[in-house]
């Protein structure tokens, strides 16, 4: 599978409080451990993924979910994804 123009998933383990939000909006990359806390994917976001991956990562109640940028040398999460 291709990249997202660079980009990958990232949970914060102290920021995550288990909603469970983020393997609702993107079933395709996160799962969840018995706990309900997300199994992220060791590896780039595939091409068609990478705009559901953003959104699913705005949408964290606690900012927990970051994207990382490797092409832009960068680290936004949450609201702040861009």
């Amino acid at each position: 599978m291709r990249g997202g123009n660079g980009i990958r998933l990232r949970v914060n383990p102290i920021a995550c409080t288990a909603h469970g939000m983020c393997a609702e909006l993107l079933p395709e990359l996160i799962g969840l451990d018995p706990w309900g806390y997300p199994l992220v994917p060791d590896g780039p976001v595939p091409s068609h993924l990478a705009e559901h991956a953003r959104r699913a990562a705005a949408a964290c109640p606690t900012l927990a979910l970051l994207i990382e940028d490797s092409m832009a040398g960068r680290r936004s999460g949450g609201r702040h994804a861009g």
